[in-house]
């Protein structure tokens, strides 16, 4: 008996379709933070060691789970909703 039951009856194209999405946001995600937090030391505002800092934040880290939990909701529906079998399924992951 497979431990992986929220895999059952998920096709090899869906799940692929799920790590590119992921991918995909992954990287945009990091573009952006990284460019973001760079914009912030350039012009002083912060320094690399505050911006480190904040990743240990309970007050921070509080506050953004509910947009990581929605994020991950959307991602999910991929696995979980039907649509054309030749397409990457992105519009399904839209609120």
């Amino acid at each position: 008996m497979s431990d992986h039951l929220y895999l059952e009856g998920v096709g090899p194209d869906r799940l692929a379709a799920l790590l590119m999405e992921l991918a995909a946001q992954l990287h945009a995600e990091r573009q952006r933070r990284m460019a973001l937090e760079e914009a912030l030391v350039r012009r002083g505002l912060l320094t690399r060691e505050e911006v480190e800092a904040l990743g240990g934040d309970a007050a921070f880290l509080g506050a953004s789970q509910a947009a990581l939990d929605a994020n991950l909701r959307r991602l999910m529906r991929i696995m979980a909703e039907a649509g054309d079998a030749r397409g990457p399924l992105r519009a399904e992951a839209l609120p």
